[in-house]
């Protein structure tokens, strides 16, 4: 029998261990760019003055720190207004109890029980257009949080299994999940800025080197048109590696609290049955569970099942499907 207690104290020492990882990943891309940038100093400037290129250093380093800090920011300025903010952004449609049909109704319903089981407030509630069998919990905390469930969800689950998906995703809610994978997405849009930055810089210089072409007699400046070439790659290069292992550590912080969500359920519903079930149906087709809208990359990680198909585990942002459903059934012997 799972213990809920000790699978929660496990997950959040293990989410804080991840999330550490975050500032080692920022102090490694500022080390790699620094790096850079003194190769391109010493073939620019081999003579340069120690003290200018201290200065150099320092100030690439509270650049890099800055437009982490800014693309953080801005990202997180853009989602203040909470899950609402996420679920429209995803292209979800708010329900209420006025014009809802059927299905919607039931979905109200079940949400109403799960928010009286877990001790959480109603949050708002929007339904997803996608085929897909998917949901999620989004906001910074009670007072903003909704719950989004897709089309697909409402009409492949039978009500139990309904009941299991809420569930799950009220656990986001009572654990503060929801507000850590907003704070995670802002981050990792920090990193990606790093990137976009060196791709505009080889724009820039591609675009300059165009002019300069027309002119046959300006041969002026080619070693630094050079070191700024590197510094533009370095920043895109680098910082698509900083984005990619910052979505890599987003997606095990997103592992370890899905587990502890998947135990919640149970404890809500006192059905395992409920979610195993439909956890059953995600595995019964590769795409059961994927979402087609084109922000689902960012918010994968809010997702009940795998919203995107992925093409290395680093990027699975939930364990495997098997190993949820034997977490909770055991003695499931492993037909979908």
């Amino acid at each position: 029998m799972m213990d809920f207690f000790a699978q929660q104290d496990a997950a959040r020492a293990a989410s804080r261990r991840l999330v550490w990882l975050f500032a080692v990943a920022v102090v490694l891309l500022i080390a790699a760019l620094n790096a850079v940038a003194a190769v391109a100093m010493q073939f620019q400037s081999p003579s340069i003055d120690p003290h200018a290129r201290i200065l150099v250093h320092l100030w690439m380093s509270l650049g890099t720190l800055g437009l982490i800090g800014v693309g953080s920011w801005w990202r997180s300025l853009q989602l203040r207004a909470g899950g609402s903010a996420v679920a429209a952004s995803l292209g979800g449609r708010r329900v209420s109890g006025d014009g809802a049909d059927a299905r919607e109704r039931q979905l109200l319903n079940i949400i109403e029980e799960m928010s009286i089981a877990s001790g959480v407030p109603m949050p708002e509630v929007y339904v997803l257009d996608e085929v897909g069998i998917n949901a999620f919990a989004a906001g910074h905390g009670p007072s903003d949080a909704v719950v989004a469930v897709t089309r697909g969800a409402m009409e492949r689950l039978s009500r139990d299994e309904l009941q299991g998906v809420i569930g799950h995703e009220f656990s986001h809610l009572l654990n503060g999940d929801m507000r850590l994978n907003l704070r995670l997405m802002g981050l990792v849009y920090g990193i990606l800025l790093i990137s976009i930055c060196g791709q505009l810089i080889l724009r820039a210089v591609a675009n300059g080197s165009r002019v300069r072409s027309s002119n046959s007699g300006d041969k002026k400046g080619g070693g630094g048109i050079i070191a700024i070439l590197a510094i533009g790659a370095a920043l895109w290069l680098l910082g698509s590696l900083g984005h990619f292992f910052g979505r890599a550590i987003q997606a095990a912080v997103s592992r370890r609290r899905e587990s502890l969500a998947d135990a919640a359920s149970v404890q809500f519903t006192r059905n395992p049955s409920g979610l195993a079930n439909a956890l059953k149906k995600l595995g019964a087709g590769s795409s059961n569970s994927v979402i087609k809208h084109a922000g689902a990359g960012e918010a994968s990680h809010l997702f009940f099942g795998e919203a995107l198909r992925s093409w290395t585990g680093l990027l699975d942002t939930h364990p495997p499907l098997a190993e949820r459903i034997r977490a909770i059934d055991p003695q499931w012997d492993g037909t979908w």
